[in-house]
């Protein structure tokens, strides 16, 4: 068995490093991912023993067939970036205007690639077929991860694996958590029709203003007594728009929201809660609604043997004590769309503490991550082919 170190000096970081900045200082929108996937085409096809597929015009997939059978794996990357103007002090800021990859793709495509370039070497010593999904728009729903399924890019799939980076976090540590990792990411878009007047004559209106305050009041309530402290879920209210000016009453409202939970049954429920207290606020007042209720992600969900071979594999990587346990989030990763279909697991990576220089989360403009955590979330993915499908 190769020792930690033999893995790590196997491993080829300076073209992974060169590869991860070229990415970073030429991001590219969810489904608009075009050039980032040329460039990644453009390195497979410099590795032996791969069949290459384009199942959606913005993703590739690379599959490795072992030398003997066995089963199939997935191992995925997201390679999309973020509409954000890049304010991080670093020497291959963002070419593009106001696009940024401020959630560490970039780090995640290139550890896959650093990855495909170890194990294809392996190719006679693997029982099974890896398939490697470099897959587009993560940050937008219905997200890359749905449309690769809707491809039947995991038909033949029998355990998928992927992890993300975060600073905050110790580099090069591995984070685990079983069941639900992430919370559901639904979107509330309303708009409310009253009556317009002038602000003299408040009682000839149906004020559109009122009734939404009215309405966000209320559907904080469904979270406060409507659902048990002991199930996680929020609504975070992130657009409320009415009137030009101070002294009209307008007719219409927009309100939107973000409704999330790691509960599917309270999923499922809390589009029929809030619509009742919307119905009940309008037919109150007098005024009407359009209400669009847009499912996105589900929650991920960690399974138990998968999260096992993992926290296994990591271990020989970084040792048993830079595997920690993360807490459960409450943010969205379209990775449920894989896990909603076939067992697997997604684990987090330490990207660097705030006293050396990595103090923003992901989705911040200074946003940056410690290259030195690249290596080890390649080894913890060789590893794990290692353990999964290589004998002895």
């Amino acid at each position: 068995m190769a020792t930690k170190e033999e893995l790590l000096a196997q491993l080829p970081v300076k073209e992974m490093i060169a590869w991860r900045r070229h990415l970073h200082a030429h991001p590219e929108l969810s489904f608009q991912e075009f050039e980032t996937t040329k460039y990644i085409i453009s390195i497979l096809e410099t590795f032996p023993n791969l069949e290459l597929q384009r199942p959606t015009p913005t993703g590739v997939i690379a599959i490795l067939k072992g030398g003997k059978p066995g089963k199939t794996i997935a191992l995925r990357a997201d390679i999309d970036a973020l509409p954000i103007r890049e304010e991080a002090d670093v020497e291959f800021v963002s070419e593009n205007e106001a696009v940024m990859h401020a959630c560490g793709h970039d780090t995640h495509t290139s550890m896959m690639l650093g990855a495909v370039k170890v194990i294809t070497q392996m190719q006679a010593q693997i029982a099974g077929t890896i398939k490697f999904l470099f897959q587009p728009a993560e940050e937008v729903p219905p997200g890359g991860a749905k449309e690769f399924v809707k491809a039947g890019v995991m038909d033949d799939v029998d355990q998928v694996f992927g992890l993300h980076i975060f600073p905050l976090l110790p580099t090069g540590a591995i984070g685990y958590k079983y069941g639900a990792l992430t919370a559901s990411s639904d979107t509330l878009n309303l708009t409310i029709h009253g009556v317009g007047a002038h602000a003299s004559v408040p009682e000839t209106s149906v004020d559109v203003i009122t009734i939404g305050a009215e309405i966000i009041s209320n559907v904080n309530n469904i979270i406060a007594r409507r659902i048990s402290p002991l199930d996680p879920a929020l609504i975070s209210w992130g657009e409320f728009k009415a009137g030009e000016t101070h002294n009209v009453i307008p007719d219409t409202a927009i309100i939107k929201a973000s409704i999330r939970t790691r509960n599917p049954e309270i999923r499922t429920k809390m589009r029929d809660m809030v619509e009742q207290t919307v119905k009940g606020i309008c037919d109150a007042y007098g005024a009407t609604y359009d209400f669009d209720f847009l499912y996105g992600y589900s929650s991920v969900q960690n399974a138990k043997t998968e999260m096992d071979l993992v926290r296994v594999s990591a271990a020989k990587v970084v040792g048993e004590e830079a595997v920690f346990e993360l807490p459960a989030l409450m943010g969205g990763e379209d990775f449920s769309a894989y896990t909603d279909v076939k067992p697997g697991c997604f684990f987090g990576l330490g990207g660097g503490l705030a006293k050396d220089g990595y103090g923003y989360f992901n989705h911040h403009p200074k946003f940056k991550i410690d290259e030195n955590a690249l290596p080890v979330g390649t080894a913890v993915f060789v590893q794990l082919v290692k353990d999964l499908m290589i004998e002895g």
